[in-house]
């Protein structure tokens, strides 16, 4: 906020309509939406969650809530209504801001709530009902932005407009500003505890531009991930945030030359998608000062020719929201590699402690592969309301198990094998394939199933299935598919359904997917 109001004039965000919002505009709208929220309630220690595709309004909304102390949960669009309700409900939703353009999800969300509904606001008015349905039946609630407008209104004051509120800030330096839920496999996905001191003392790191200029970042994929968290760190740093509704390639590039984007955040495969384009031999790319990429493994030969394409502007990210940020690799590191050609993902960040372990928790010495640990003031608290699943990855001397198989070499570069955590990271999000068995083994098709990654030649993942059909069935990839995408949502949905008479089993009698890989063909 702070930073916003330094420079008033200078533009903060550009939206998909092209509307340029200024610092100063950005900083009003929070302080009338935290006036809205404090009317009605909202404060320390109440919940605010956010179904929202990328608009300022979010944004505004989510400054807001952590302005008078509230935390946010960040609800994924694409998720299936069920999950986003189970969510929701978790974490003790005092208030639900919903983006007017996905009234559908969030009517079906309120349906699978299973308990008392939270108060409902929207980011504008709702599309108009039907023919057959009332206003006040089709209503999720009251508009957030004609609250905010009301504040402002000449019949409020004989003197003339109300000026702007000034909403003292609530929120202390051990408040978790967000909940970021990572996925689980029991009913509820794990929320990671997000507080405000190391969050605060992250952004504080400002992003560096061109002498004279100021940061200019693309935000093409979800405000709900780490696209918001460079949109924060690019308005802490005097910059502006092109806002983009999705990932588009070809819009994309059109944006870094007409708006001469310097900062730029993508998952590999879409950093893929990016290199693919027909439009890319004659985009003006000079603005450029920083691809990050990260979330999954990254190809090297695609990584050599993206660092041919754009220049040395690659910067490879290692983090988790249970850890925060880990390492970066910056350009000149891009050479240095590891195990099977990987591509460093950097040494420790200052203040980040990393060791590799094996299953008995010894230190191993470089070369070996085992567990990264880490410790760091960015480590979670824990797990919200979990305190098992947080005894499980977090020690009392706050070492945290990332779950990620590593290894360092002697110059302290460390290298990421594997995940021992089964998790299938896809463009969107993390699949935890225990969630999709246990789903599937409720359809009275299945007998058994096993759910697992298949990486493609770009080293993307795909989630494939195998499924051993039940007497008397057959087993419709097409019927499957539809059944997870109706519970779980397009992110979990199948690329490729094998149908196996038996599951291939280890030693111990547990799937063998390591064999179920290694037959499969990327689809």
């Amino acid at each position: 906020m702070a930073a916003l109001a330094q420079d008033p004039d200078r533009p903060a965000l550009i939206d998909a309509d092209r509307t340029e919002i200024t610092a100063g505009a950005l900083h009003a709208t929070v302080h009338r939406m935290a006036a809205v929220l404090t009317a009605r309630g909202i404060g320390r220690g109440r919940t605010v969650s956010l179904l929202s595709n990328n608009r300022p309004e979010v944004l505004a909304a989510r400054y807001a809530a952590n302005l008078v102390g509230a935390r946010v949960v960040f609800l994924y669009v694409g998720t299936a209504p069920e999950v986003l309700a189970r969510i929701a409900g978790s974490v003790d939703t005092a208030l639900l801001l919903v983006d007017p353009d996905l009234y559908d999800a969030a009517r079906a969300l309120l349906a699978h709530l299973p308990g008392p509904a939270p108060e409902v606001m929207t980011f504008g008015p709702v599309p108009a009902p039907a023919g057959d349905v009332s206003a006040d039946t089709a209503a999720l609630g009251p508009d957030l932005i004609a609250a905010c407008g009301a504040l402002s209104s000449p019949e409020r004051t004989e003197a003339g407009p109300s000026p702007v509120p000034e909403i003292a800030c609530a929120a202390r330096p051990e408040d978790e500003w967000c909940i970021r839920h990572t996925g689980g496999t029991t009913g509820i996905p794990k929320g990671v505890r997000m507080v405000n001191a190391p969050y605060a003392a992250m952004l504080a790191q400002q992003l560096s531009a061109p002498a004279g200029e100021r940061p200019r970042f693309l935000a093409c994929t979800s405000l709900a991930h780490l696209a918001g968290i460079f949109a924060d760190t690019t308005l802490t740093s005097g910059g502006t945030v092109v806002l983009h509704p999705a990932f588009d390639p070809a819009a994309v590039l059109a944006a870094i030359a007409r708006d001469r984007i310097t900062h730029l955040w993508l998952l590999p495969p879409l950093l893929h998608r990016l290199l693919d384009d027909p439009a890319l031999p004659a985009t003006d790319l000079g603005s450029l000062t920083s691809i990050t990429y990260g979330g999954c493994p990254a190809s090297p030969s695609r990584l050599a020719q993206a660092a041919e394409v754009f220049g040395p502007v690659l910067y490879g990210m290692y983090g988790m929201s249970e850890a925060m940020l880990i390492s970066v690799a910056g350009p000149e590191e891009h050479t240095v590699t590891g195990p099977g050609g990987r591509v460093t993902v950097g040494r420790p960040l200052p203040g980040v402690e990393l060791a590799v372990r094996d299953t008995e928790g010894r230190a191993l010495p470089p070369g070996e592969q085992g567990e990264v640990h880490v410790r760091s003031a960015g480590v979670m608290p824990g797990y919200w309301q979990q305190p098992e699943a947080t005894a499980q990855v977090l020690g009392e001397d706050g070492w945290l198990r990332t779950g990620d198989i590593g290894c360092l070499d002697d110059e302290g570069y460390l290298f990421l094998v594997d995940r021992s955590k089964d998790v299938i990271i896809v463009v969107g999000g993390h699949v935890h394939p225990a969630e999709v068995e246990d789903l599937l083994h409720a359809h009275p098709a299945v007998a058994q199933c096993a759910v697992y990654g298949v990486r493609t030649a770009d080293e993307t993942e795909q989630v494939h299935t195998a499924i051993v059909p039940a007497p008397g069935h057959d087993i419709d990839p097409d019927d499957i598919r539809a059944f997870v995408e109706a519970h779980k949502g397009t992110l979990y949905v199948p690329a490729a359904v094998h149908v196996l008479d038996t599951l291939p089993l280890t030693p111990v009698g547990k799937p063998d997917k390591n064999r179920l890989r290694a037959a499969a063909t990327p689809s």
